[in-house]
């Protein structure tokens, strides 16, 4: 007889096991959320889901997906939206998540390759009446998620409702305009909300060169004397660099403490909202230009044991800055400082406390009942750190410690003395003042994900392979289509390279002579540009000489530009040793040509020569609508010839009135100029033209039957320097009527 599995047993124990596997084995989106391949299952799952479900999106890649995750789970059982496996499951595209009801976690998703259609990546909430309560993102990543126009502003991730919790996620890249978290207190459903951000790890965010580059906002100046009671603890910031306000505080009672800030240009500010407490957070600024510390404004405000270390920040950027207010303030300006302290803090090597900062007419109002006490200071290079710009009878200074010959902003409340340190997992620490405790600080090992590694998105020159190339047509460009970023394309010494393509950069290269007596390679070139920087390049030119021979007869030609478009991505351009010449076969042909919505970190031009050109060398000024918005941080002449320039040498613009970013910063020196902006195009009249520059440094250069230096200060306190610099045949400086230092200046 053959044997039948089914026959074997009776009926009735078959049906029962049948049941009974169909109950344990069912796992399809009705019931338990499951594995889900697409948007359709992922509604079904999420509309079906129960307490205790977990939905699982399949590996791969979800493109312009836009989840919306509604449901109500328990304490005891949340409902979780996870992945089949961490590191495998990418959002791209137009995409976002949003998240409402209550006890719902989330976790392994990876936002990269796209933006969001709205304008927040992840919100708890689906509208403005759904939001989510006792909710928490977690293992999370958003990498470079940036729409692609500059100045479009959203919000990488919104948090509304109360009781959520966003922890463990790796955000890096940030560079459209926007906060990169906020919390937001914008209904009564969102304010007292005891929300938890916590041990998150917030990588680079580039210079944005505009207000709105915060990497973390609580509130805003509309319910900034609301409360928010946000507890915002280990995490770490690396690099966050868009904006004066790394933290920008704009609510009540939040509590910051155990975060570390590396390399960070900025401060954690209190610029609205009152009763806060920032304890036990460590700044590392390693000497970075404009790293900063803590920044106190408005009502009862405590920072306690909190530690500094090589901090270089000024004025609104310093190490500690308590700064004057406004007397009956509106929310969107500066309250008076009143019952506040800084206790108990360390600060070594940083070089600016700044009191009072920000006095002026507006800002009169000084500090009142506020005590500095018990903090350590030391400083091996520099004996007054302190910068006192008004009235500090209001501030009490008691038991604070000085190193050895430092001086003190008031006679009372400090003793310099030699002090001793001791060595406690890498933070130096006295019995005498300053920090107590170093005990439990973020480190990059316990936060963020540990499965996802985002790429280093700041140029780096010279990190790859070197490409050598013999001369030729379109030598060069062939060369650039198979590089890689941080390759050095080496030219031979004395020869000829013709370019008849236009040569776009999209990621980090070096293009050099060879070093040989036999002169510099010559590189003449056929289209309207030679370079064209697009959102990822950076150019350096190193022992080159470029020819405008071969340039085709219209205006407006240039060697290098900008992408037309708007860049996300800062670049950086450097010349070394290259000689510029000829670039005058029609007026208006520029070295440097840039457009709106683009931004460098760095312009350097060292030892390198300018000769007959009808344009302009550097005419960095496309953001005019006084918006606060610029087209470059640093830049950098040293050792520069300028010769029979027909427009302007240098020509920096930044307007409006908002005290929020660094530059522009420029730094002038040894350089030469001859015939410099006489050109009837030039409608400057100026061979050098600084608009709201911050900080201008320029010193030992002559010019020669040149236009004038025209200087219009504006913004904050902007520092202007002009020393041992000789004028013949020039007209006298023109300025705006505000100060500036000059020293050792010369006319013949």
């Amino acid at each position: 007889m053959t044997f039948s599995p089914i026959s074997y047993f009776p009926y009735s124990r078959l049906l029962f096991l049948l049941i009974i596997a169909s109950v344990l084995g069912c796992n399809s989106p009705e019931s338990k959320g499951g594995l889900i391949h697409n948007m359709a299952e992922f509604r079904a799952a999420v509309a079906n889901a129960k307490p205790g479900d977990k939905i699982l999106l399949a590996n791969g890649v979800w493109n312009d997906a836009e989840f919306v995750f509604q449901a109500q789970g328990t304490e005891a059982a949340p409902i979780t939206l996870s992945v089949e496996e961490k590191g495998k499951v990418f959002i791209e595209g137009k995409s976002n998540l949003k998240i409402a009801g209550e006890y719902l976690v989330v976790e392994g998703l990876v936002f990269r390759n796209g933006y969001t259609p709205t304008s927040e990546v992840i919100s708890f909430r689906v509208n403005e009446n759904t939001l989510a309560n006792h909710c928490r993102v977690t293992e999370c990543v958003i990498d470079s998620y940036n729409n692609p126009e500059r100045f479009e502003s959203d919000l990488w991730v919104a948090i509304y409702g109360k009781n959520n919790r966003f922890d463990h996620n790796e955000l890096v890249g940030k560079g459209n305009l926007g906060v990169t978290v906020a919390v937001r207190l914008n209904t009564p459903e969102s304010q007292q909300n005891f929300h938890q951000i916590d041990h998150n790890y917030f990588g680079p965010r580039e210079i944005l060169g505009s207000n709105g580059g915060e990497t973390l906002r609580i509130g805003t100046s509309h319910y900034s004397l609301t409360n928010s009671n946000t507890l915002v603890e280990y995490n770490y910031f690396d690099r966050c660099n868009g904006e004066h306000e790394i933290i920008s505080n704009k609510s009540c009672q939040n509590v910051f403490r155990n975060n570390t800030f590396f390399e960070c240009q900025g401060t954690l500010t209190m610029r609205h909202g009152n009763e806060t407490l920032v304890e036990n957070n460590f700044f590392f600024g390693n000497r970075k230009a404009n790293t900063g510390g803590i920044r106190i404004i408005n009502e009862s405000q405590r920072v306690i044991n909190n530690y500094c270390e090589g901090l270089t920040g000024y004025r609104f950027r310093g190490a500690l800055v308590i700064m004057n207010g406004v007397p009956n303030s509106t929310p969107n300006r500066y309250f008076q400082v009143k019952n506040s302290e800084a206790t108990s803090n360390t600060f070594i090597d940083c070089d600016y406390i700044q009191l009072c900062a920000g006095s002026d007419e507006e800002r009169s109002a000084v500090p009142v009942n506020t005590s500095v006490s018990n903090n350590l200071f030391l400083n091996k290079e520099s004996k007054n750190i302190f910068t006192v710009y008004d009235d500090i009878s209001g501030i009490t200074f008691q038991g604070n410690v000085l190193g050895e010959g430092m001086e003190a902003p008031t006679s009372a409340g400090f003793v310099s003395k030699s002090v001793a340190l001791q060595t406690q997992d890498g933070i130096k620490i006295s019995s005498e003042a300053g920090i107590k405790s170093v005990e439990g600080r973020a480190t990059l090992d316990n936060t963020g994900v540990a499965w996802y590694q985002a790429e280093e998105i700041s140029p780096v020159f010279g990190t790859g392979t070197v490409i050598k190339i013999e001369p030729g047509e379109d030598a060069i460009f062939n060369a650039v289509a198979q590089s890689k970023a941080g390759d050095i394309i080496e030219l031979s010494q004395g020869g000829k390279y013709l370019e008849t393509k236009s040569i776009d950069l999209i990621h980090t290269l070096t293009i050099r002579g060879s070093a040989s007596s036999e002169g510099k390679p010559e590189i003449q070139f056929e289209k309207s540009t030679l370079f064209n920087i697009e959102n990822g390049g950076a150019l350096s030119l190193q022992g080159v000489l470029i020819s405008g021979a071969s340039s085709p007869d219209q205006a407006g030609n240039a060697v290098i530009r900008t992408s037309r478009y708007s860049m996300v991505q800062n670049y950086k351009l450097m010349v070394k040793d290259c000689d510029f010449r000829d670039l005058d076969v029609n007026h208006s042909f520029n070295v440097l040509k840039i457009f709106k919505n683009t931004f460098a970190d760095s312009i350097s031009l060292v030892n390198s020569t300018f000769t007959n050109i009808t344009g302009s060398v550097l005419s960095l000024n496309e953001e005019t609508e006084d918006l606060g918005i610029y087209n470059v941080e640093n830049v950098e002449v040293e050792g520069c010839t300028f010769s029979k320039i027909g427009g302007v040498a240098i020509d920096l613009y930044r307007g409006g009135s908002d005290e929020s970013t660094f530059g522009p910063i420029l730094n002038l020196s040894n350089s030469s100029f001859d015939e410099v902006g006489l050109n009837k195009r030039n409608k400057s009249g100026a061979s050098i033209t600084l608009h709201g520059v911050q900080l201008a440094m320029i010193h030992h250069n002559t010019f020669t039957g040149c236009s004038p230096i025209k200087l219009h200060m504006v913004v904050g306190d902007p520092v202007t320097v002009i020393e041992a610099c000789e004028f013949t045949n020039t007209p006298a400086i023109q300025d705006n009527g505000e100060p500036y230092e000059v020293h050792d200046i010369r006319y013949n």
